[in-house]
């Protein structure tokens, strides 16, 4: 299974490609789109246009994106969401199922712990993926959800059935 995983944002949105096969991670591709100054508009076309070159070249089979949080900043809020909108579109148009998770639920599921530091992901993408080196903290965002797309379509074969759960958790 390929996974294409994206952390959007408006100058610089991050995508990673794995494949997760038999509980096997292998890292595919990684990168930034970045899309400059200037008009929202014409920003956006970049984001749009850079995520449809990376699933035409990689083709994956579904895509995981990082929810956006409410920024202090109602204006950069909203060109956050605008950026997220335009990578889901770009996924829907090619027919792939996108998976929405939090930065918390990223982190838990990359490192153990929901309020890991930038550092500590980038760390655990690089051991998770055996990259030889930091991927960018952007790539590694995207590598992240990817890995947490992967490891929650896992948990989905396993049957909970005889084990206690409490929201949502093994207990």
């Amino acid at each position: 299974m390929r996974i294409l995983g994206i952390d959007p944002g408006l100058r610089l949105t991050g995508f990673g490609v794995i494949e997760a096969q038999a509980g096997v991670l292998a890292y595919v591709t990684s990168g930034c789109v970045r899309s400059g100054e200037g008009d929202l508009a014409a920003r956006l076309k970049v984001i749009l246009e850079g995520l449809n070159e990376v699933i035409t070249v990689h083709a994956p089979l579904e895509v995981a994106i990082e929810k956006v949080f409410v920024n202090v900043n109602p204006q950069s809020t909203l060109a956050l969401g605008q950026a997220r909108g335009t990578a889901i579109c770009a996924a829907v148009l090619a027919g792939l199922p996108v998976a929405e998770y939090t930065a918390l639920q990223v982190k838990q599921s990359v490192v153990g712990n929901g309020h890991a530091g930038k550092e500590q992901v980038q760390h655990m993408v690089r051991r998770l993926l055996a990259l030889p080196g930091e991927p960018s903290a952007d790539a590694a965002d995207a590598l992240a959800c990817a890995i947490c797309q992967a490891h929650g379509a896992r948990m989905g074969q396993f049957s909970t059935r005889g084990l206690r759960m409490r929201k949502g958790r093994l207990v």
